[in-house]
């Protein structure tokens, strides 16, 4: 068996145990997320393929982005809990930057959906 390819991931964040907590749900078996010190997150990722990691990766620095995000809207808010408990405070907005990943997308690789399939019709 060939050895496998590893990646290790080093972010520093304000609240490193509240950025790890976000990111350990969305692991998979092939990764372990830490704290190493007071303001460092480590992840640790092992595939058997340079194309497994590649994505693995890929899907992690995703889930990073929506685990700062998670982790500064807590910091932020007044009372250290994301807003109104109902969810229906109309006057809390958005941050400034809330559209950040939309306006400059981290990824912009090609797209591919090995699920689909065009089918050609001849009359």
């Amino acid at each position: 068996m060939a050895p496998h390819k590893r990646a290790t991931i080093r972010t520093d964040h304000d609240d490193p145990e509240l950025v790890a907590r976000a990111l350990r749900p969305d692991n998979t078996d092939e990764m372990e997320t830490v704290v190493a010190d007071e303001t460092t997150v480590v992840t640790r990722i092992e595939r058997e393929t340079t194309g497994g990691l590649h994505s693995t990766v890929d899907d992690y620095v995703v889930n990073l982005e929506v685990a700062v995000d998670v982790a500064r809207t807590v910091r932020d808010a007044p009372d250290g809990r994301d807003g109104d408990p109902a969810g229906t405070d109309a006057t809390d907005a958005p941050p400034a930057d809330a559209t950040e990943q939309y306006d400059d997308p981290a990824d912009t690789g090609t797209v591919s959906d090995a699920d689909t399939t065009t089918q050609e019709h001849n009359e």
